[in-house]
């Protein structure tokens, strides 16, 4: 483990390719100065990153990316979410604070202390999360710039079975669900997802995770930038929690692929 800058990969697609996979969650990753901090030994803390992190969702992402007709371009977290979430809001916005887990966690997916509950955020929000909310924005500014779009496709997974973090975790967990954004995500993006992935079932909708993630510059007023998060429950393509990838792991990236063409025409 380093704490070599950046903490983010951009990995450039077609030049008219309007669409951005982002993938925030599937790195364990974690620099020594940051594990510093962090309470649990070390077995535990390989348990929590079992439960915690979208495994094999930057491999997804890469084959569906090979796959594609138009390759799109990939934003993607080397690191954990353990040091810092970058799809939470930074402030008092987010929701997630009521269980510990705003931009910087301090409680497990079980409700354990990860950090001090008096922890300051702000070194790490500081080091980590504002420069990838700026390296995303400038990601997006550039897709409009050279195509008039951007198309935020959010890759996510989540376990079959709720965890105790999950404030919204009583509804469906269906192999697929879609998350969404009223301003950001329009009628025929949903309906080429739920084409895309036809063949794993119904879709879900918001449930048992909802939104999407579009960052703050553009979010609520820029309507050329839509967004979607595909949610994939864990089961479908790899052993819980945290084990090998499976067979579902190509036919998820030849549906995500499908997508990725559908949107980008």
């Amino acid at each position: 483990m380093t704490d070599a800058p950046p903490s983010f990969k951009l990995l450039p697609g077609a030049g008219d390719s309007p669409v951005i996979l982002h993938v925030p969650h599937s790195a364990r990753e974690i620099p020594p100065t940051v594990r510093e901090g962090i309470l649990p030994a070390d077995d535990a803390l390989s348990r929590e990153l079992d439960h915690i992190t979208d495994a094999h969702t930057a491999e997804l992402a890469e084959a569906a990316a090979e796959r594609a007709s138009r390759t799109p371009w990939r934003f993607v977290n080397r690191l954990s979410r353990l040091v810092v979430d970058p799809e939470r809001f930074p402030d008092e916005r987010e929701e997630m604070l009521a269980v510990g887990m705003g931009a910087v966690y301090t409680r497990t997916t079980h409700l354990a202390e990860l950090r001090p509950a008096d922890t300051d955020p702000e070194p790490l929000v500081e080091r980590y999360f504002r420069p990838y909310a700026k390296a995303m924005t400038d990601a997006v500014a550039d897709r409009l710039a050279a195509t008039g779009r951007a198309v935020i496709i959010d890759v996510h997974s989540y376990p079959s079975a709720r965890l105790p973090y999950e404030l919204h975790g009583e509804g469906p967990r269906p192999p697929v669900c879609l998350g969404t954004d009223a301003f950001h995500t329009p009628p025929g993006l949903l309906a080429a997802a739920r084409d895309a992935f036809a063949a794993f079932g119904e879709t879900g909708l918001d449930s048992p995770f909802s939104g999407t993630y579009v960052p703050l510059e553009f979010h609520g007023t820029e309507a050329r930038v839509t967004a979607l998060m595909i949610e994939i429950r864990r089961d479908t393509y790899m052993t819980e929690p945290g084990g090998p990838a499976g067979p579902g792991l190509p036919r998820l990236a030849e549906a995500l692929a499908t997508l990725v063409d559908a949107v980008s025409r």
